[in-house]
């Protein structure tokens, strides 16, 4: 083989090789599981939170989905929204420390819901809602642990936690921000005037579409770098060849 084409298969393996990496790299960012919306304010009373599964295998379906609560900062009220196809299994565990609320002393929080029966197939992702009566008022985030079983027997488990400063960990726990409550607002999460607060409820899509363009936009950014270096690498490629066919002439 001559030196021209020797050189161009190298340039354009080097091409291929370097944008499959990163269209990869745009496929993994969104194989994870994730819970929406990804921030609440501490103390929010009466919301949804909804985990979204998507099925990153080609060959096999999500056939089980637990996801592990914390009860070192609990989630009270805990409702599990039916889902067509599949049954929800919820696991409620002591408090070390109970919560006190207007409505009582709480010993008792939920610490684990189980989906089984279902599927979801390759190219999929289901959507499950879980109903919340309180958040906690005393942390920053939860971490939501979560484990991913395939029908082939393989566990994806999502339950590493992110550290400040630190690029996001290669199978990353869903994470819920809690910020600041709303001046406007008290700390059962109603308004000042003794109404229920709606800013939770109207702002979850908000920050939903929110991630969604984020997560858009990078995957768009990946792509276009991975184009960006296919056509460098066959900018390299012609290079080689001119080099080459001026180097015979000569």
């Amino acid at each position: 083989m001559s030196p021209i084409r020797t050189t161009l298969r190298r340039a354009g393996l080097v091409a291929a090789l370097t944008t499959a990496g990163v269209l990869t790299a745009a496929g993994a960012a969104f194989a994870h599981v994730t819970v929406h919306p990804e921030t609440y304010a501490k103390g929010a009373t009466d919301g949804v939170l909804t985990f979204r599964v998507p099925n990153e295998e080609d060959t096999a379906s999500t056939t089980k989905v637990q996801v592990f609560l914390p009860t070192d900062h609990p989630v009270l009220g805990v409702l599990v929204t039916p889902q067509e196809g599949w049954t929800a299994q919820v696991t409620t565990t002591k408090l070390k420390t109970p919560v006190k609320t207007d409505d009582g002393t709480i010993t008792e929080a939920v610490s684990e819901i189980t989906w089984t029966g279902g599927r979801i197939r390759h190219g999929q992702y289901q959507d499950f809602n879980v109903a919340f009566g309180q958040l906690p008022d005393d942390t920053d985030q939860l971490s939501f642990k979560t484990l991913q079983t395939y029908s082939d027997g393989n566990v994806a488990r999502w339950i590493e936690e992110a550290q400040k400063g630190a690029e996001e960990p290669e199978n990353p726990a869903p994470v819920l921000t809690l910020t600041a409550k709303d001046a406007k607002t008290g700390t059962d999460g109603t308004s000042a005037s003794g109404s229920a607060s709606s800013s939770s409820s109207s702002s979850a899509p908000a920050v939903a579409a929110d991630s969604t363009s984020s997560s858009d936009s990078t995957a768009r950014g990946l792509g276009i770098a991975g184009l960006v270096v296919g056509v460098l690498g066959l900018a390299a490629a012609g290079y080689a060849l001119a080099r080459g066919r001026s180097a015979r002439s000569e």
